[in-house]
């Protein structure tokens, strides 16, 4: 019997649960979160919500993702909805869910005190300028004001009716364009501008419709076949530090622990049963499939899940690896070079039930994620197809038979955030999606299904023992994502004598004190442990590390015990980084601009001011770096009145440096060099750029000190800043390789200067 390549894609729907009980914290006066608005004791924040994500993306990202899918009934999905996220869902439907921007969206005007405009000026911008503002007009100039002439300009110039467009716009922005042929709706994108208060609350209401569709429309699908609903625990934790803490030690021996261990594994089947409860209640059937938060996963908290009743769990091919004592190699292309082990289900062996797992491809799941959006929607389509064409042809090589058809039913998964990647996609990625499923209901080689009807036609066949199953996540197949950090550790350190607090509490049960509960739950989701520390950071960092604490806080009020004054203190100092390193993919426009948002992400090294003598007088001040799975990128910022090329040297060299790699490396092609380090290494690859022209070399290192003129496909922006995008392909070398980068100026081919210094910027191809 042949088959076609099965494909689970999986669409993982979540946001932290940002309700806020607002009566244990002091004002928060971070330097990340200083708006009056969300720090004011006047500002009436008791049982309302800090932040407006699940409104926002719930009328951008929710429902038309399984819209535009039912447009196909060929292909089936998988959606996971966790259930905090349906519970704000449906706050905000019923009004339930007030935040500080909607309160000054439905607010006059004319009644909008100076600490009100001074936040809407802050804040009604957090949206992906070119897929959000740019292509909006009147939002766009509004964007170039505030950019341009600063914040007190506008506070000092702006007219009522400019405070009433942008308070307009943000919430209209945000509304997917598959709704954009709503009347309404169009009328307000055709009018643009002069936007009354009527005006906003209507299109707060439409807002409101929007949300009201999307767990209906699910559980319609669902309900039909094309799609199945999975579930999470409750208040998206991880479960494998709920049972311990130690755990994480499994991936990082040396880790170093909270004071306090946390081992509440008794908590794990009350997220459980929750989550169960809620799915039977909205959908009026059982749930099969557990998104297991993070996709982390560990042996002691198999058996509760398979108790409470789900037949499948996900992970990521890093713990597949690290359970079976497996590297996943990569060709160039990024393929695998052993799918056979990748793309199947396993079946976890367990004495009161086995349980199904399946595991992502981590780097498919990633190109959709953070690399397609910054592609031209049919290429970034044809690409992901073709990596599933090749997956179905290197299963075919290797059977023994020789047939030129698949002889197994193989399961490629494809498992993701499925919010946030469609910012960075034109029209929040609806002509990809559009692309991608018109190609594939055609293709009879390639076939979409859900988890669950995979597994009940070909149930698991390959094994592996639960006590086998490696503890880590989709990060590194390691938890340090949540855990190991001091910051992210003294967060434990607070939870923990909260959670013994309420057991030495028996009276207060979850029928007697549901809110010290509730808090409690709250307080163990994943997502503050996240944005604690290093690794993550986002200009809400100061926000999420208020509402932790105002969980653990409820859970001492709630229970008639003193907060204590630790928990009233910030867990870190949020301040704005000086040097760090990349914190996720960026997709930069190249442009010479220097887009704030395309390069928040980005590693940062200052140079001009911060270090030594030398750099006191360079030209240039930072030096910003990032990859995608397309691109590296690199943008210098210039000293104020400096002009590239003219007041300071004309040529900008920037060479790589492959430590542990065996090929021909040649010297900095430049006189009057200096014989020290990095100065005095061989390098392979040479980009030089006229800062004058713009035009571009590109040579790769030959034999004896030799260099050799290569095609490039780089790009160069030059304005306010340098930007330059060059492809991997350029480099042509492998994934996962670690490259070392040095950037040099030149005048005549003569050395002038080096950055940074004394190092070298250290890269990864992903």
């Amino acid at each position: 019997m042949s088959h076609p390549l099965y494909v689970a894609f999986i669409w993982h729907q979540h946001q932290p649960l940002y309700k806020s009980k607002a009566s244990a914290t002091e004002p928060n006066t971070s330097p990340k979160s200083n708006s009056p608005i969300l720090q004011s004791r006047n500002f009436d924040l008791q049982g309302h919500y800090r932040l407006p994500w699940v409104r926002l993306h719930g009328v951008k990202d929710y429902l038309d993702l399984v819209l535009i899918l039912a447009k196909y009934p060929k292909l089936h999905q998988t959606v996971n909805l966790v259930p905090s996220l349906i519970l704000q869902i449906e706050d905000c439907i019923a009004d339930r869910a007030l935040d500080p921007y909607l309160a000054v969206t439905l607010k006059p005007t004319e009644d909008l005190n100076i600490q009100e405009q001074e936040f809407i000026l802050q804040h009604f911008f957090d949206a992906n300028y070119h897929t959000l503002i740019q292509p909006h007009p009147r939002y766009a100039q509004l964007y170039t004001q505030r950019q341009e002439k600063g914040i007190n300009w506008c506070l000092e110039n702006w007219k009522l009716s400019d405070f009433s467009d942008l308070l307009a716009w943000h919430n209209l922005a945000w509304i997917d364009p598959l709704f954009w042929d709503d009347p309404e709706i169009a009328g307000w994108l055709q009018q643009g501008q002069n936007f009354s208060s009527i005006d906003r609350q209507k299109i707060y209401s439409k807002q409101k419709e929007i949300l009201a569709r999307i767990i209906p429309q699910h559980r319609k699908m669902q309900d039909q076949g094309q799609l199945e609903v999975s579930t999470t625990p409750y208040t998206h934790p991880i479960l494998p530090l709920l049972a311990d803490t130690n755990c994480g030690r499994v991936a990082i021996p040396n880790m170093t622990l909270p004071q306090h261990r946390f081992q509440w594994a008794e908590d794990i089947p009350r997220h459980l049963r929750k989550a169960w409860e809620m799915y039977e209640d909205r959908f009026d059937r059982k749930p099969r499939g557990l998104w297991p938060s993070e996709q982390a996963v560990s042996p002691q908290i198999l058996p509760y899940i398979a108790k409470q009743g789900f037949k499948w769990i996900v992970s990521d091919e890093a713990v597949l690896g690290w359970t079976i004592k497996h590297f996943f190699n990569r060709d160039a292309t990024g393929n695998v070079y052993e799918p056979e082990l990748l793309y199947r289900p396993y079946r976890l062996e367990m004495p009161d039930g086995d349980l199904a797992i399946v595991f992502r491809d981590h780097r498919l799941s990633d190109l959709i994620g953070f690399t397609y959006g910054s592609m031209e929607p049919k290429q970034a389509a044809s690409d992901l197809i073709g990596h599933l064409e090749a997956i179905a042809r290197g299963l075919k090589h290797r059977q023994s038979s020789g047939s030129t058809a698949l002889e197994n039913p193989w399961l490629v998964t494809i498992a993701l955030d499925g919010e946030n990647c469609w910012e960075f996609y034109p029209q929040d990625g609806k002509p990809f999606l559009e692309a991608l499923y018109e190609t594939l209901s055609l293709d009879p080689g390639i076939k979409l299904v859900t988890v669950s009807e995979f597994l009940d036609q070909f149930p698991a066949t390959e094994t592996i023992p639960a006590a086998q199953l490696h503890t880590g996540s989709w990060v590194d197949g390691s938890l340090t994502t949540w855990i190991g950090d001091p910051a992210k550790n003294r967060a434990w350190d607070l939870l923990e004598p909260a959670r013994q607090l309420l057991a030495n509490h028996p009276e207060a049960t979850e029928e007697s004190n549901p809110e010290a509960w509730e808090a409690l739950y709250a307080a163990e989701g994943s997502d503050w442990f996240w944005w604690f520390g290093e690794g993550h950071t986002s200009n809400q960092d100061a926000m999420f590390d208020q509402l932790f604490r105002e969980h653990v806080a409820t859970i001492y009020e709630a229970l008639n015990e003193p907060v204590p004054t630790e928990v009233r203190r910030q867990v870190e100092v949020h301040e704005v980084q000086g040097d760090h390193q990349p914190l996720s993919f960026i997709h930069p426009v190249i442009d010479g601009i220097g887009n704030e948002q395309d390069w928040d992400k980005a590693g940062r090294i200052e140079v001009g001011g911060a270090r030594g003598t030398m750099h006191r007088s360079s030209a240039i001040q930072r030096l910003w770096y990032g990859v995608d799975h397309l691109n590296f990128y690199i943008r210098a910022d210039f000293n104020a009145g400096v002009r590239p090329g003219i007041d300071c040297p004309p040529e900008l060299n920037l060479l790589w440096f492959y430590p542990d790699r065996t090929m021909h490396n040649s010297r900095i092609p430049l006189s009057d060099l200096p014989d020290v380090a990095p100065l005095n290494y061989r390098f392979h690859h040479q980009l030089g750029i006229n800062l004058l022209t713009k035009s571009i070399w590109f040579q790769e290192a030959g034999e004896r000190d030799e260099w050799h003129t290569r095609i490039s496909r780089a790009q160069v922006g030059l304005d306010k800043c340098l930007e330059v995008a060059v492809p991997w392909a350029d480099l042509q070398i492998i994934p996962d390789w670690q490259v070392r980068l040095i950037a040099v100026l030149s005048e005549g081919e003569r050395y002038s200067s080096y950055l940074p210094e004394d190092a070298l910027i250290p890269i990864g191809m992903p």
